[in-house]
């Protein structure tokens, strides 16, 4: 049995990870990781800039290679995520080789920064087709397989930054939180096949990131520290349909609450001026939830009202 800081290890002997945008960063150090700890990995990488401009595959190929010497199985793939028949070929191209595709980690990403009045449309679109789009289309190109197998993890890629805001950021911003609603229905759908989605939200300094970041935080946002979780996320033991912030060797659990809210009635007296003369009472959050779908919404609705009405 191996151990991994003095703990029994995470094995994932025999199994296979396509792991997008792994030729430099995070993403490499996800394929690294997976391939010491026994997973054959899919190192996908365009090769492109950080504004997605571009394509190479000697990235890809200088992390196989790093594997290989190591002792592991790797295979380089230059697809784009947002090309349907690029990640078609791509998932085509791991079960001819492997026969089978256990770990999705949706990395890949662009920047094209700058505040949205000023934005051109074409940027906005080009970061949603990677980061949502191109993060829906690896799912849905391999979660039939992860069905079929009744086995498989998929982590995407979220930030603080489409949870929480960040100035300059809205294309970027819409597309990380866009994911993480493509994982809380992934979550129901895939639960009774052992198909897990979860979503790791990185804070760490990377080619995309180290102009956010004053010069002495870099050391400590190291994108080594982020992995950990990601690994986690990726293992048999993961959760399903959590939210992992990691950054500076913290890991903390992040998800949506809903406030029990105030119920107005249906008569005449619930006006738009009664929502805003009752405002703090709607936003207090004593009692407020996780709720885990949709429909527990509507339920705890009629909750509050027959708490109203008794």
């Amino acid at each position: 049995m191996i151990y991994f800081g003095g703990q029994m290890s995470l094995d994932f002997k025999d199994k296979v990870a396509i792991v997008t945008g792994s030729g430099n960063g995070i993403g490499k150090g996800y394929a690294v990781e997976l391939a010491k700890r026994g997973a054959k990995v899919v190192v996908n990488d365009l090769g492109g800039a950080v504004d997605g401009s571009g394509s190479s595959l000697s990235a890809a190929d200088a992390v196989v290679q790093e594997i290989e010497a190591a002792g592991g199985e790797a295979l380089a793939n230059g697809a784009n995520v947002a090309k349907q028949e690029d990640v078609k070929a791509m998932v085509e191209a791991t079960m001819e080789k492997w026969g089978r595709v256990d770990i999705l980690i949706n990395n890949a990403g662009i920047l094209r920064d700058k505040s949205f009045g000023k934005m051109e449309w074409s940027d906005f679109e080009a970061v949603i087709n990677v980061h949502l789009l191109g993060s829906a289309l690896c799912a849905h190109s391999v979660f039939p397989i992860m069905k079929e197998q009744e086995f498989g993890r998929i982590v995407m890629t979220s930030s603080s930054s489409g949870l929480f805001g960040n100035f300059g950021q809205t294309n970027y911003a819409a597309a990380k939180m866009g994911v993480v609603g493509l994982m809380n229905t992934l979550k129901l759908e895939g639960a009774k096949y052992n198909v897990h989605t979860n979503s790791i939200a990185p804070t760490a300094t990377t080619r995309m990131t180290e102009h956010l970041f004053p010069a002495e935080f870099a050391e400590k946002l190291d994108p080594k520290y982020i992995i950990p979780a990601v690994i986690f996320l990726a293992s048999e033991k993961a959760p399903n349909g959590e939210i992992l912030e990691a950054g500076g060797g913290v890991v903390a659990n992040t998800y949506v609450m809903e406030t029990m809210g105030k119920y107005f009635g249906t008569d005449e007296n619930f006006t738009a001026e009664a929502v805003a003369n009752h405002w703090s009472e709607i936003a207090d959050t004593t009692d407020a939830r996780r709720l885990t779908q949709g429909g527990e919404v509507a339920i705890k609705h009629f909750e509050k009202i027959q708490q109203s009405e008794s």
